[in-house]
């Protein structure tokens, strides 16, 4: 996996990404505070795939919304134990980890770009 932060494939990508995000963006803001209420983690992350990957709990079928991204729940101690995040970067993860509150992370998984996206939730 490439893990370079390309702009051009940002701008890309970054279109769908926020159409889909906007459209699905309270049912996130809701599962991420269950995740930080539950005191599940602190650190809950939303995958975003265009196909089904095993990586956390499917919470938004794109094909049942009509969006191109599949969304799917899980959290920073959960991408370690699968080995998406390395133990030795778990800390600077944590460190610029954005207030959950006020930020979604995404980790967008497709062929071209695989990285990890904050987005702000739009205002209410």
């Amino acid at each position: 996996m490439d893990y370079t932060n390309d702009p051009e494939l940002n701008g890309k990508y970054l279109g769908t990404i926020t159409k889909d995000f906007a459209t699905v963006s309270d049912t996130l803001k809701e599962a991420s505070y269950q995740i930080r209420k539950r005191e599940i983690s602190k650190y809950p992350i939303f995958i975003f795939a265009r196909q089904e990957v095993p990586l956390g709990g499917l919470l938004v079928n794109a094909d049942e919304l009509n969006l191109e991204w599949h969304v799917f729940a899980s959290y920073a101690e959960m991408l370690v134990q699968q080995h998406v995040i390395g133990l030795d970067k778990i800390e600077d993860f944590q460190q610029t980890y954005k207030d959950a509150d006020e930020y979604c992370c995404l980790f967008v998984l497709d062929e071209e770009f695989t990285n990890f996206v904050y987005i702000p939730y739009p205002e209410d």
